[in-house]
């Protein structure tokens, strides 16, 4: 690059980016390629210009430097200028109590199995057990990575179901399933009965909505059986949580949230590398809030731990559509590319065919 006039070029982009970090974000219109510089700039100058001595005894080797990092850096940005990177590495791991997921390039897909009469996308459409037991098949043979299995609703408004129901639900499945897929099995409940008797059954995964909050026994029975667990944040009950959810600022507040959840959960017992963390969209938000947590979502790696996203078919995605009674398939596939991007673990989706193959392609045409 030509040294005498890039060094002028990427000066004004150093100083916006430093600007950037002592300006609150609202100052700035988010519009247009001078917010990527301040994205950008803020995500090198607050990362990397620690030791300030040290950058100015050694000015012009960092300057150019910086300024390169930030060329390439503004070569390859497509997600939003709104998505201010996280200094924060993604994790690579999530520890299960039979085996270690490894993440790379591609998102892990987690399919989900309803085994419920009320789900709000595919209530009913396997309430029998052996129809719950091909689609398990066919989950894994379309390439999930994981397998999520519910015996109850947890849509807004929907009525809670009691530990019996729910227990009749997934036991015969899961008896089923014995030796007959190699995915791993994680168990969507908030009862520790149920989670106890899916996990005696081999489920490796407590998939709980509440964050582990709803049934004090449930950090105990993931401690005792060395579970994996993700923990979701919402407000409220299913019954409560669409009643004008507020927050002051949504990203932050969940945030907060999730880093407090994991320090509660390890404090009890569960090791931090078993911990998956979920932000809950559509639990407790507004459409706005939801898209502000999927512009953001990158911000979650900030917790050291996975992030999971569920966005599959939810109704923000027909909001966005503009007509409810589209198909939401290919918006929940453009929702995951925009998070594979942002290189978010575990995409929980109902599709997992069509998620393999976008995801496939995807990956192959990065650089």
């Amino acid at each position: 690059m030509n040294r005498s006039t890039s060094l002028s070029e990427y000066s004004k982009c150093f100083l916006i980016g430093l600007s950037r970090i002592i300006l609150p974000y609202s100052d700035y219109t988010v519009n247009g390629s001078t917010l990527r510089y301040i994205a950008v700039c803020a995500f090198v100058v607050k990362s990397q210009l620690l030791d300030l001595a040290r950058f100015r005894a050694n000015y012009e080797y960092y300057f150019e430097r910086f300024a390169f990092r930030i060329h390439k850096l503004l070569e390859i940005m497509s997600f939003p200028s709104s998505n201010i990177p996280s200094s924060q590495e993604p994790s690579t791991t999530w520890s299960l109590r039979d085996r270690t997921l490894s993440f790379g390039k591609e998102p892990l897909l987690m399919g989900i199995l309803n085994v419920t009469p009320d789900s709000f996308s595919d209530g009913g459409n396997f309430y029998t057990v052996q129809s719950a037991v091909d689609r398990a098949k066919q989950i894994e043979d379309e390439g999930a990575g994981i397998l999520d299995l519910g015996g109850e609703s947890t849509r807004p408004y929907s009525l809670p179901v009691d530990t019996e129901a729910e227990l009749k639900r997934v036991v015969p499945i899961l008896e089923k399933l014995q030796g007959k897929i190699a995915i791993p099995i994680s168990i969507d409940t908030t009862k520790s009965e149920v989670a106890t008797a899916a996990l005696e059954l081999g489920a490796s995964i407590i998939n709980d909505v509440s964050g582990l909050e709803s049934d004090p026994q449930m950090v105990e029975v993931a401690v005792r059986f060395g579970a994996g667990v993700c923990a979701m944040h919402r407000k409220g009950t299913p019954q409560t949580m669409q009643d004008n959810p507020h927050y002051d600022d949504v990203v932050e507040e969940i945030l907060s949230y999730l880093r407090s959840t994991k320090t509660r959960l390890t404090e009890c017992g569960i090791l931090p590398e078993k911990i998956c963390l979920d932000p809950g969209i559509g639990f407790g938000k507004t459409h706005e809030h939801n898209l502000q947590l999927l512009q953001h979502a990158v911000r979650f790696h900030e917790t050291e731990s996975p992030i999971l996203i569920g966005h599959s078919r939810k109704g923000f995605i027909a909001k966005i559509l503009g007509n409810k009674d589209l198909s939401r398939t290919m918006g929940t596939v453009g929702v995951s590319m925009a998070l594979a991007l942002q290189r978010i673990q575990v995409l929980r989706i109902h599709d997992v065919a069509e998620h393999r193959q976008a995801i496939q392609c995807f990956v192959a045409s990065l650089i």
